[in-house]
């Protein structure tokens, strides 16, 4: 398991460092969440301990309270830049889960990220998606060009073959890079135990026997029946159960492919 462990590692480092010397300005989209955190550890240790890059999120305003509590501790006990993005002209016209999930996802997080790209001038972003997650990033590249208005054109994408990343872009190409896409849910938690990471408590049981699988705003993302109250628990539960990571988010119930239209709009 190790060695395995070690290779992932390796590949994410070796993209991290590359995306890090060819992008402009390029910025961590972090969602406080497993995945973009073992992220933050990768960039860490592709720069020696240090995070030469500032971190982005996208704050909707309903995100689980104790989320928002964890993530302005964990950066001022870190000494991290962060930059939150909200799109404050939609909130104040009422944009929120009730006008449609969709439309809310695209108003509040799409619009709210495509903003904080343009007004911080980020030449790129790295973030921490996996093709196992869900089915759109299945078809991600590691390396995704995006038009001037960060459109995805998931049926016209660069091929990557032989460890090649085509980081080669005009500086009016704004590219998101996904260092983690061939790790697994399974092997992000493996991680998190053989490095000890800090990790936000949400994902453990409570006393009612309820955990969350994915994290998310808390209108949209709801817990699983679970008592997995450490790691080790959880990553036993992930070997016999059925349930997908993100069955407790409403918005992929709400339509087949709405991550898909989302993520070519420019959705993280």
């Amino acid at each position: 398991m190790s060695s395995y462990l070690d290779w992932l590692e390796n590949e994410s480092v070796f993209i991290i460092r590359e995306a890090f010397n060819k992008t402009k300005n390029l910025a961590l989209l972090w969602s406080m969440g497993k995945d973009s955190t073992v992220l933050l550890h990768l960039i860490r240790k592709a720069f020696v301990g240090q995070v030469p890059m500032t971190l982005v999120h996208i704050d909707t305003s309903y995100k689980i309270p104790e989320m928002i509590t964890w993530r302005d501790e964990f950066v001022a006990r870190h000494g991290l830049k962060l930059i939150v993005g909200q799109n404050t002209q939609a909130l104040a016209d009422g944009m929120g889960p009730d006008k449609g999930r969709l439309n809310c996802c695209g108003a509040l997080k799409t619009q709210a990220l495509l903003d904080t790209v343009k007004e911080h001038k980020l030449g790129g972003l790295l973030l921490g998606i996996r093709r196992d997650e869900e089915g759109s990033r299945g078809k991600e590249r590691v390396v995704s060009p995006r038009s001037s208005s960060s459109e995805w054109s998931y049926k016209n994408q660069p091929a990557e073959i032989w460890h090649y990343y085509n980081l080669h872009m005009p500086e009016e190409i704004h590219v998101r890079v996904h260092p983690i896409l061939h790790w697994t849910e399974t092997d992000i938690w493996d991680y998190i135990r053989r490095e000890e990471l800090e990790i936000m408590p949400l994902y453990f049981g409570n006393e009612e026997g309820n955990r969350y699988r994915s994290l998310g705003c808390h209108p949209c993302t709801s817990t699983i029946k679970s008592c997995a109250a450490n790691i080790d628990e959880i990553i036993e539960e992930l070997k016999t159960t059925k349930t997908t990571e993100r069955a407790g988010r409403a918005q992929d119930r709400e339509d087949t492919y709405a991550m898909q239209k989302l993520r070519k709009d420019g959705y993280m």
